[in-house]
């Protein structure tokens, strides 16, 4: 009887199941990675007391987006041009544009950089991967991409076994976690704390699920499970940076292994060979191709998506090509512009996937205003608008962004005077 009821409550949660984690495991894509990579080379353990702040923020910010959507029923965008007209929808979007680019561009820096390591050439790896992202978007359904991405998801965990091959000082890394470290005029620790904020609470996470929950057509009798999905995804992204950080601490910081941001990003992971063994550094370089194809994958077809609903264009991958051309045109774009770039001889592939993520966390409170306008709206949200404690920790995740850009820009001063 008991077996049965837990069958009752768990088939629910399955079915709904995927939007949350798909989202938080994209977090970790071939930027995230380079960030959480260089953060553990570069400072050590020092900056894992910001995963705990970073898991509370996403829960909250991804909680907020997927009610929107299980609520009205809407894309963020649209919502956006409902509530606030079309000029500011425009901007909104045009943040999204903007920040996207840059970030597909990172994913296939990071594919093409992951399998230098295994002998393919860039100029094989990148077209191979833009037309097979592509194929995945047009060819198959909502349900059988929905698949594809939850097992990328999975594959993560090589990063996990990865920090334990590693050997880290465990006592040291659980210390960092909780006892914070913060040098306000380190220029280069504050750019390290704006790309670990903005990697993990994307602009694009926010268009992303209330996206994907709309095409799941979620109702209200399932946001109770669109919680548990987001809470989960929220806690296994930051679990998996966790052991990014670790690994790389562990062995590139306390060997004191030089970091060259022009050099590719594959660096990362043979430089942990020597030190960590050739099977670590193979699964490192494994996680990277992986994470990368799943952030090629995601955000083209969240830009696609969020421009077409904010514009009332036919969007949506369970349609046909025929059916939704903008919706395509758009994800055809994002895929093949991304790839021809990283193909431009002599880029600086690493610092192409960091740069992005600082860009991501600069532009975030600005897609967050937005979000906590139309969740506190009752005419939108009826009487699911937001408690006072989602409202004070995304107010506060806005107001540490504005103030941790500001310092940002005025560090390199504080440096001189100091």
């Amino acid at each position: 009887m008991r077996s049965r009821f837990g069958r009752q409550r768990l088939m629910p949660l399955l079915a709904v199941i995927g939007p949350g984690l798909i989202a938080a495991a994209a977090d970790n894509d071939a930027g995230g990675i380079a960030t959480y990579s260089l953060a553990g080379a570069r400072f050590g353990y020092e900056l894992l007391w910001v995963l705990l702040l970073v898991t509370l923020s996403l829960a909250v910010t991804q909680e907020m987006g997927a009610r929107m959507g299980v609520v009205t029923g809407k894309g963020f965008g649209g919502l956006i041009r409902e509530r606030f007209g079309a000029r500011w929808a425009a901007l909104a979007i045009l943040v999204m544009l903007v920040a996207n680019l840059f970030t597909t561009v990172a994913e296939f820096a990071g594919i093409a950089s992951s399998l230098r390591i295994f002998g393919v050439p860039t100029y094989v790896s990148v077209p191979v991967a833009a037309i097979a992202v592509y194929l995945l978007m047009v060819r198959f359904n909502f349900r059988r991409v929905q698949q594809v991405f939850l097992l990328s998801g999975v594959l993560y965990l090589s990063y996990v076994v990865s920090g334990f091959l590693a050997r880290p000082d465990w006592s040291l890394a659980i210390r960092s976690v909780v006892q914070p470290s913060v040098p306000w005029a380190n220029t280069a620790y504050l750019l390290m704390f704006v790309a670990t904020v903005g990697t993990t609470i994307t602009p694009w996470g926010q268009f992303f699920i209330q996206s994907y929950i709309v095409d799941k057509r979620l109702d209200e009798e399932d946001l109770g499970y669109a919680r548990a999905d987001v809470y989960l995804g929220a806690f296994f992204t930051n679990f998996v940076a966790f052991f990014i950080i670790v690994a790389c601490a562990a062995t590139l910081w306390v060997s004191r292994v030089p970091i060259d941001p022009s050099a590719p990003p594959g660096q990362l992971a043979a430089a942990l060979e020597p030190l960590a063994g050739r099977f670590a550094s193979g699964l490192f370089a494994f996680g990277l191709l992986n994470a990368s194809l799943l952030g090629a994958a995601i955000l083209p077809l969240t830009t696609a998506y969020a421009t077409s609903e904010t514009f009332g264009w036919e969007a949506g991958i369970d349609k046909r090509l025929r059916e939704a051309p903008i919706f395509y045109g758009i994800l055809a774009f994002f895929i093949f512009i991304a790839g021809l770039i990283v193909l431009v001889p002599g880029l600086p592939l690493l610092l192409l996937m960091f740069l992005p993520q600082v860009l991501n966390g600069v532009l975030l409170p600005v897609v967050l205003i937005f979000v906590l306008k139309i969740t506190n709206d009752r005419e939108f949200m009826g009487k699911y608008t937001n408690s006072p404690l989602f409202n004070v920790v995304a107010g506060l995740t806005v107001a540490g962004m504005i103030v941790l850009t500001v310092l940002l820009l005025v560090s390199p001063l504080i440096e001189r005077l100091a």
